[in-house]
């Protein structure tokens, strides 16, 4: 009876993720050019039942910003004005539609004839595009006819000129484009790292959605379904909240390997290596997990929270990630020493693993589960600044957060950097596992260097 409500709870929640994990959310700006205030409203997919979304009307000349699913439809409703008539033909209020599409940067455009334009980053380029094509033919074709030795080769060349100095042009404006959007928000995630690390009381950022997971390996029907919220869903950048992943014995356990092992934390130091930084100050000991114990009865603790990590990793990524050659799993502990102390135990911003969007390195961190066994009364938090992600630490819940695109193995483009705030009262004991790809029995983790290339290659 129990394998079977197991079973049945796991396909019903099961679904539910799939359902809700593939949802590929899009922010959309409504520009109302109408002339008229109006409504938006929410068709739902199966009823056809409209729920209003502007709260409560657009005024004419006004931007609404909607944050929806890709293949979501809307409706955009004209309101009467003070006479109780509208624009439309026989004084009746006019309406029109739209839905998501797959694409970034969409905007809809409502005209005074009720007209809807709906732009996104591709329609643009090809708008662009069409544009320089079109003035370039203009340019060729009044040399044609005012010089009568122009050739067809040299009108094609002149054509070809033409665009690629135009696309080039282009190139270099959207790259500048970028540069400067970037450089605001590193500076405004910097004006955010110090507000909310200093603001104590600011709580958990709210999620952009909850969803179940099952651990399969627990028969406990009580725990064997975790509450995550999700607050970060990109293809390389993701960042779960796991309920009551760790228990109190397996902290304990973690603990009473780490204490005789402590010593203070390390950092990459860009070459290949790691050193001592006073932008990391904590106390840290790796503990190797005894796998050898996962079968006995009952298993070990230590054994039974390592494998929820890569079971719960292999969930969200499914790149088929297992124990063999991962790095020990990582006791941090964090001390607060009051408000006066000058130099307090934190981890000042950066990434576990490479954020530059570029290729993924051989061997290298591409996940990584955070852990809290004890959380301070004071500070402690972790903040992912360009993310605009803040979690405050619960006792037996986990941060999860993966910096990699597992279809084409890209790498987060910095929204999984991240701090852990200072810590002022109390004590903060985390457990965390970094998890690699491309590792196993006979590559381990050690072999390879922070840059991905194998030492061994390396002495060669």
């Amino acid at each position: 009876m129990k394998t079977f409500v197991i079973s049945v709870v796991a396909t019903v929640l099961g679904a539910a993720w799939v359902s809700l994990g593939s949802a590929i959310d899009r922010n959309i700006s409504i520009f109302n050019n109408s002339g008229a205030k109006i409504e938006i409203y929410w068709i739902h997919p199966q009823t056809k039942q409209t729920l209003l979304q502007s709260d409560p009307f657009i005024y004419n000349g006004a931007t609404f910003n909607l944050n929806s699913f890709v293949g979501h439809s809307f409706e955009a409703r004209e309101m009467a004005g003070k006479s109780g008539k509208c624009g439309g033909k026989n004084k009746v209020c006019r309406v029109t539609y739209f839905a998501v599409n797959d694409n970034e940067d969409q905007a809809v455009y409502i005209d005074d004839k009720f007209k809807l334009k709906h732009q996104d980053n591709k329609s643009i380029a090809r708008e662009s595009a069409s544009e320089l094509i079109n003035d370039c033919e203009t340019d060729v074709l009044k040399d044609i006819h005012e010089n009568d030795d122009l050739t067809t080769v040299d009108a094609i060349a002149q054509l070809k000129t033409c665009i690629e100095t135009g696309v080039a042009l282009e190139m270099e404006r959207a790259n500048e484009e970028i540069s400067f959007q970037k450089n605001i928000r590193h500076g405004m995630a910097e004006h955010y790292e110090n507000y909310t690390c200093a603001d104590y009381g600011m709580g958990t950022s709210e999620p952009d959605k909850e969803v179940p997971w099952i651990d399969e390996k627990d028969l406990d029907e009580e725990t064997m379904v975790h509450e995550v919220l999700v607050m970060l869903d990109r293809p390389s950048s993701k960042v779960h909240i796991v309920k009551n992943f760790i228990t109190q014995e397996e902290c304990d356990a973690m603990e009473k390997e780490a204490e005789p092992r402590l010593h203070k934390a390390t950092v990459a130091d860009g070459k290949g290596g790691s050193e001592l930084s006073p932008n990391r100050k904590a106390q840290q000991a790796g503990i190797r997990i005894p796998w050898h114990k996962e079968s006995n009865v009952p298993p070990h603790p230590l054994t039974t929270i390592s494998r929820r990590v890569y079971d719960y990793t292999n969930h969200v990524l499914g790149m088929g990630i297992d124990e063999h050659g991962q790095e020990d799993l990582m006791s941090i502990q964090y001390f607060g020493r009051g408000l006066n102390d000058t130099e307090p135990d934190r981890y000042t911003p950066h990434c576990d693993g490479d954020c530059d969007g570029k290729d993924f390195k051989p061997g290298n961190r591409m996940a990584t589960m955070v852990m809290y066994c004890e959380v301070p009364e004071q500070g402690g938090a972790t903040n992912f600044r360009n993310a605009g992600v803040h979690v405050v630490p619960e006792v037996g819940t986990a941060t999860f957060f993966a910096y990699i695109d597992p279809s084409n193995l890209k790498m987060d483009n910095g929204l999984t950097e991240h701090s852990g705030c200072p810590v002022i009262e109390g004590e903060k004991k985390i457990v965390t596992q970094w998890v690699r790809y491309g590792v196993d029995r006979a590559n381990p983790w050690d072999s390879f260097n922070t840059l991905g290339i194998k030492i061994s290659s390396e002495e060669d």
